[in-house]
Formats: structure tokens, C-alpha cells, sequence
């Protein structure tokens, strides 16, 4: 259904149930065509839905609930008003916000108060990157900084640029105390930017509020390639997700059935640039300032959206092998890895962790299971 052809209703009328009926869309395969537009026909189909959304963080932050009672629509929309909060909190581009205050004031190891909340996500992306030995680090922000401003000037960073970044990245630079809640900085210079994680942490936090209403089947997205679901969708077992194939973004590679976990994409096919005949995606390798190389797109599933944001980028980052080991050790981690295709043959799709009964392939793809 097209913004043009979607009822409208003021808020009142919204909250009071009316724009209810006017918002369930009969959306058929929609539910998936919302992360991918303009696909075919999906395994397994999806049914009504209701369809509520908000913007922040730059993005559409969209919760889908099967059509119900008018109680759950006015649930859905005072947890989405959280989300600006959160914003609030972990933006770096506001000077009023939090993190951006916490990057200002930091002065090499001393420590300063955040509150729970910041506490909390900055813990999980730290040890995401602890676990990840440093593929995906919250303080690459100047090293992504530095590559959006050659990008501009049609150019390539120097080595040395490189290197003054690096000298002021590095996860292991940071300290946390649980007790009081502070965070300590020990290099100067450093910044912490929660770009990588701060989408799925939100979901995370929108899906508990909703669990805390006792609303127990619902999809939510940020931004689309960020996804958190519960509970199921009509007959069905969880909701189903479209993923795009990394060459033909308009191509449904794969459907996945998602239910009570997180979801996250990270792929160079869209995001890139050209210089002096060479491509350089937008997904940096934090240990070395470089675009990350050797795969297309990778989509994980996990207990939570944000550990499934974090690693997203990691495995982007660590190849297929690291990404093998990772997930032997984690079996609650679900991954599903495309590296480049090899001359005359169809994708490859390596799957980690992931039950037949979740994950459903087009014919433009061979899958090499590696749970096998």
C-alpha cells in the first residue's frame, strides 16, 4: 500500500480505535516488502497488519502488530514516543545530548557519571567488541569521520591521516565501572559513537516496553536493516523478513522467519565509492582505518537487536572464517554470509546456526550450511 493510498486520521481519532480499522493493511507479502520493496512472492506469506511509525536517529522507526483491539494501538504509540529519548541520550550530532556531552567534557582517565541507560548500551558495544577483538569498535567515529570527508573530496585518506586516527580508536581505551555508572576515557582525543549499536539498543528498549504492556506479537524496524520480532504472525511461527540479494537489491535472496530475536544487515552494495578505478565500500576495518573486503552482505540474528547491529558490522569485518569460529562458539548466534560470487557461478549463501524451519532460499542462491 503507497503512502497516497493509506487512510489518515487525526491522533484522537487514531487512539480511540477508529483510524484502526483504517490502518490495517491487507498487506499479503508487505510484512517482508517492508525491509524489501518491489519483491516477489514470498515462502512463508504473510496476513493483515497494523502499521505504526515514528522518525528518529535519522531513520523510520516502524512497529507492525497483527490487527487487534484499539488497546494495543495506543500501547504501540506511547512506547514509540520513547525513541526520541533515546536519541536524546546516544546522538553524537545534538550538542544538548548526552554522548555528545560525555565526548566534549572526557578528559583522559577521569571518570564521569551517565546515566543507567547510556551505561548499559555503551557495556554491550564494548563487549561486542571485546568478543570480536575489536571488528566492531565504538570509537572508530574519527576513522569513519576522516573517510566521509575524502569521500567528499574525491579522494583517498593518506596513510598518515590513518594513522593520527588510529592513535585515538581503540575500544581497549575505555573503562566502565558498574558500581557508579562512569565511564573513563585513556587516551585524549577519543570518542565514543554508538552508530554501529544505537538502532537495535532502541528496538531492545521499545520491545520491553511493549512486553511490560503485555503486547506479545509484534515486528518492529529501524531504519529497516535493523529488526527486532516476537511472538507470531497469524498461523504463522514468527514474522517473515525479506533479505535482499547484495547485486540486485530489487531480488529477494532469502526469507527469514523471525521470532522472539534481533535481526540486523550490514552489506557494501549500495554504500560505496570510486577512486582512480578502485571500489571502497563504507564498512571500515577499526584495527587497520580500511574498508573491510572480501564479503558482499551479511544478515545475523540474535537474542537482541543490538547485539545482532554490533555483529552485523564485526562479521562484515572478520570474513568467513572468523565468523565460522565465532559462531561455533555461540550457537544462539544465527548468520547468514555472501562473499563475492566467483566468476560464472550463483551466490554462495554460508549459513551458521540457523534451522531449516527459519530460513527459506530463492533459486538465485546455493547454500552451504555450515552447521552441518
Amino acid at each position: 500500500m503507497s503512502d497516497e493510498s493509506r487512510p489518515t486520521g487525526n491522533r484522537r481519532e487514531f487512539l480511540t480505535g477508529r483510524a484502526v480499522r483504517k490502518e490495517v493493511e491487507w498487506v499479503g507479502e508487505q510484512i517482508a516488502d517492508e525491509i524489501l520493496e518491489n519483491a516477489d512472492s514470498l515462502p512463508p506469506a504473510a496476513g493483515p497488519s497494523v502499521r505504526l511509525g515514528t522518525t528518529a536517529m535519522a531513520a523510520d522507526f516502524v512497529i507492525m502488530m497483527n490487527p487487534g483491539p484499539a488497546e494495543q494501538v495506543m500501547n504501540a504509540s506511547d512506547v514509540l514516543e520513547e525513541v526520541h529519548q533515546l536519541e536524546q541520550e546516544m546522538t553524537v550530532y545534538k550538542s544538548d545530548g548526552e554522548l555528545f556531552q560525555l565526548n566534549q567534557s572526557a578528559e583522559p582517565k577521569i571518570a564521569q557519571e551517565v546515566s543507567p541507560r547510556l551505561f548499559e548500551v555503551v557495556r554491550d558495544a564494548l563487549e561486542v567488541a571485546h568478543k570480536t577483538e575489536g571488528a566492531y569498535d565504538p570509537t572508530s567515529g574519527p576513522l569513519i569521520d576522516l573517510w566521509r570527508l575524502a569521500r567528499r573530496e574525491n579522494r583517498v585518506p593518506t596513510d598518515q591521516e590513518i594513522n593520527d586516527c588510529l592513535k585515538h580508536c581503540g575500544h581497549h581505551h575505555v573503562s566502565l565501572d558498574a558500581e557508579s555508572t562512569t565511564v573513563a576515557f585513556h587516551v585524549p582525543h577519543l570518542q565514543l559513537n554508538l552508530g554501529g549499536i544505537g538502532k537495535g539498543f532502541a528496538l531492545d528498549v521499545l520491545g520491553e516496553g511493549l512486553l511490560e504492556r503485555e503486547e506479545t506479537n509484534w515486528m518492529m524496524h529501524g531504519g529497516k536493516s535493523s529488526l527486532l520480532a516476537h511472538g507470531s504472525h497469524h498461523s504463522l511461527e514468527g514474522w517473515p523478513v525479506g533479505v535482499r540479494n547484495p547485486l540486485f537489491p530489487k531480488e529477494r535472496l532469502a526469507t527469514i522467519l523471525l521470532r522472539n530475536q534481533g535481526m540486523s544487515t550490514s552489506g557494501a552494495g549500495v554504500q560505496f565509492f570510486r577512486h582512480e578505478g578502485k571500489r571502497y565500500g563504507h564498512i571500515l576495518d577499526p584495527r587497520t582505518g580500511i574498508p573491510a573486503e572480501n564479503v558482499l552482505s551479511v544478515t545475523v540474528l540474535a537474542p537482541s537487536a543490538a547485539v545482532a547491529d554490533a555483529l552485523s558490522t564485526a562479521f562484515f569485518v572478520m570474513g568467513l572464517e572468523k565468523t565460522r569460529e565465532y559462531c561455533d562458539n555461540f550457537p544462539d548466534i544465527g548468520v547468514l554470509l555472501i562473499p563475492p560470487p566467483k566468476q560464472g557461478r550463483r551466490l554462495q549463501v554460508h549459513t551458521f546456526n540457523l534451522p531449516d524451519q527459519t530460513l527459506f532460499l530463492s533459486d538465485h542462491s546455493e547454500q552451504i550450511d555450515e552447521t552441518l
